[in-house]
């Protein structure tokens, strides 16, 4: 009988030991050499790919010791500060060095809660590597993140290569299955091997029918939902259901990559109805017309689709949109001025507005360190003046 976890029992803990993530190696092994040139990676891609099982063969493989957390318990600035600020300063004690293993990154807060600003400022100061994993990189709170570190994607395992693994495991562990039940496990599992495990684990001694039809609900990449609405031609009302995404973001990335992918009459098709889908998606923020939605999302997924006169083919590598990069930095620079501005007018007896309308005459009042204390100004605060 099978008692102990497989997915457990069977996890990597060498580089040699993973399936068809040749290049997500050479990256982390590349990043490690060349630390402190960048102090954080990012290994990113759907569950079950082995992201974190890669951050802890890699600390195997170069006899490091190993520092682990999930972000979902260090959401915030005030945990960051406890728990990853100081491991990621300290030496280790017994071993030559360490590495710092951050799961789930996408679980810390952004700039509210002060979570991912103070992420920031963390790698800039570690001593020590410090890998992160991530389901979906491309969040918007992410931003700041994605450009202080090297980004690793993790290639979901192809079926066949998943049926060979799990003959082979089902041969060490004595269990009977023939070839047919193993390639539906590995079709129910849609690349996670981790499930695909926890499957057969469950299957192992029984004689009970697997309902592939009962597929787990796994994001599609926004990667391939952009190459399903440049490359095909359909109606695609509902391709944007599988993605986190909001519409607003789905349309950052539609506008970024139409240059890479139309040319001449169907770029302006495409920026046409990009254009539409905006108005409506103003017109929705202004009046509060959420029924506008269903307008937006025709434009930017059929209108889209249709500004070609036909299907295309061939690889168009997309890029994530600058302009979230760009909203974010001038949101931190808004951040700060606000409120300096709001301990002004309190400290001054006047409104923010005004506080705010004649920043550049009292920036200069405020620079003086006996102003800042009397204000309460922190770091931040301070910094954003003497720029």
């Amino acid at each position: 009988m099978v008692y102990e976890n497989l997915a457990e029992k069977y996890r990597a803990i060498k580089y040699g030991d993973f399936i068809g993530q040749e290049k997500a190696i050479l990256e982390i092994k590349a990043f490690l050499h060349d630390f402190p040139k960048k102090k954080g990676i990012i290994l990113h891609g759907p569950a079950g790919t082995g992201k974190t099982s890669l951050a802890l063969a890699a600390a195997h493989e170069n006899n490091l010791e190993v520092f682990e957390l999930n972000a979902s318990d260090t959401r915030n600035k005030a945990k960051l500060e406890e728990l990853l600020k100081p491991a990621a300063q300290q030496q280790s004690l017994f071993k030559k060095g360490k590495i710092i293993i951050m799961d789930e990154v996408d679980g810390v807060t952004g700039s509210d809660i002060g979570g991912i600003p103070e992420l920031v400022r963390i790698l800039e100061v570690a001593k020590h590597p410090v890998i992160m994993t991530c389901n979906d990189i491309w969040q918007s709170k992410l931003a700041p993140i994605r450009q202080m570190c090297t980004l690793v994607e993790m290639k979901v395992l192809p079926p066949a290569s998943m049926v060979q693994l799990l003959q082979k495991i089902t041969i060490k562990e004595e269990v009977t299955k023939d070839l047919t039940t193993l390639q539906q496990l590995a079709i129910k599992s849609q690349g996670d091997l981790r499930a695909a495990l926890n499957d057969l684990h469950s299957y192992a001694h029984t004689d009970s029918k697997i309902d592939t039809t009962e597929r787990r609900d796994i994001e599609e990449n926004i990667f391939n939902i952009l190459r399903r609405l440049f490359k095909e031609r359909q109606d695609f009302l509902d391709l944007f259901d599988s993605t986190k995404l909001s519409l607003d973001e789905v349309l950052l990335w539609i506008e970024e990559n139409i240059p890479r992918e139309y040319k001449n009459e169907a770029l302006v098709k495409a920026y046409t109805a990009l254009s539409k889908a905006d108005v409506f998606r103003g017109r929705i923020y202004k009046n509060q017309f959420w029924r506008f939605l269903v307008y937006q999302n025709i434009f930017q997924s059929a209108g889209i689709s249709y500004a070609k006169p036909a299907p295309q083919s061939g690889f168009t590598p997309y890029q994530a949109p600058k302009r979230i990069l760009k909203i974010w930095q001038h949101n931190q620079k808004i951040i700060q001025k606000k409120s300096i501005a709001k301990k002004y007018a309190l400290y001054a007896h006047c409104s923010i507005p005004r506080a705010l309308r004649d920043f550049e005459i009292i920036r200069h009042i405020i620079k003086q360190p006996g102003v800042q204390e009397q204000l309460k100004l922190n770091e931040d605060e301070v910094a954003f003046l003497i720029k």
